[in-house]
């Protein structure tokens, strides 16, 4: 239970880190903001016309007496809006981050540079880096989806799907955005998807300390975006964890990386 305790720990210091610099947590903000306005308006659209989606993929129902179809309806509609809701959780970190990648990655690197005064560098180009990111990420998705898709359905057992389901939600989705959010950090460390999701199952309740109150969190309009600097900064924290590094010198040999020249600071941004 301890490893609870922890993840939210780095996810508390995350934020009082990008507090403390200003100038990160501004350029950080914008990726957000982006993707905010994406999701925003595919869920108003949603929203509005959900009900005519749903009728015409049941058709069966027209048949049937009042006023059970537009209660069945309704129930589906509102299932409907709640999974879109929940994968959006899921998917807005994944978007945000490959939208906002060299400003991510940047911040990253400033965190580790102020844990041990230099960061590993992946020494990929720039293009590279964001390949990477976005086949990972719909990696993630795809699971995401699986998983979405599961509760979605077990969500129609009485009592268990309106209780147990979304509490499994919700650590389901806190994992995925915890994988999501170390990615920038392990990424440079040339740590592969399939080991950062051995690393985080073998520590699940850390992964979960840090992700399932964000995953609460980014249900809250707006928060996502003033958290996910924040956010960044402590899976980053979490990432040196993870990989041992916290209390040594951070050097990255445990995957082959080297540390960065004095440059480290100069952000991917000004990369072409």
């Amino acid at each position: 239970m301890r490893d609870l305790g922890v993840g939210f720990g780095y996810l508390m210091k995350g934020q009082r880190w990008v507090a403390q610099h200003g100038r990160q947590y501004g350029w950080g903000l914008l990726p957000g903001l982006i993707t905010l306005v994406l999701y925003a308006a595919a869920l108003v659209s949603l929203a509005l016309w959900g009900i005519d989606l749903v009728g015409w993929a049941t058709p069966f129902a027209d048949d049937w007496s009042s006023p059970w179809p537009g209660l069945f309806r309704g129930f589906l509609t509102a299932l409907l809006f709640a999974l879109a809701l929940l994968l959006s959780v899921v998917t807005f970190t994944a978007v945000t981050l490959l939208i906002g990648d060299p400003f991510y990655e940047s911040l990253s690197e400033q965190v580790d540079i102020s844990e041990c005064g230099h960061a590993p560098e992946s020494g990929l180009p720039l293009w590279r880096d964001l390949w990477i990111s976005a086949r990972d990420s719909l990696r993630i998705v795809v699971r995401a989806l699986v998983w979405g898709v599961l509760l979605f359905a077990l969500g129609f057992i009485p009592v268990v799907g309106q209780t147990v389901v979304p509490v499994i939600g919700f650590c389901v989705t806190g994992f995925f955005l915890a994988e999501e959010l170390s990615a920038v950090a392990m990424q440079r460390r040339g740590v592969e998807l399939r080991e950062r999701l051995a690393l985080l199952r073998s520590r699940k309740r850390l992964a979960w300390g840090f992700g399932t109150p964000l995953a609460v969190a980014f249900l809250v309009p707006f928060v996502a975006v003033f958290l996910m600097p924040g956010a960044v900064a402590g899976a980053t924290l979490m990432a040196r964890d993870l990989l041992g590094e916290n209390g040594s010198d951070g050097d990255g040999s445990r995957h082959g990386v080297g540390g960065q020249d004095d440059d480290a600071a100069t952000p991917r941004i000004s990369r072409t």
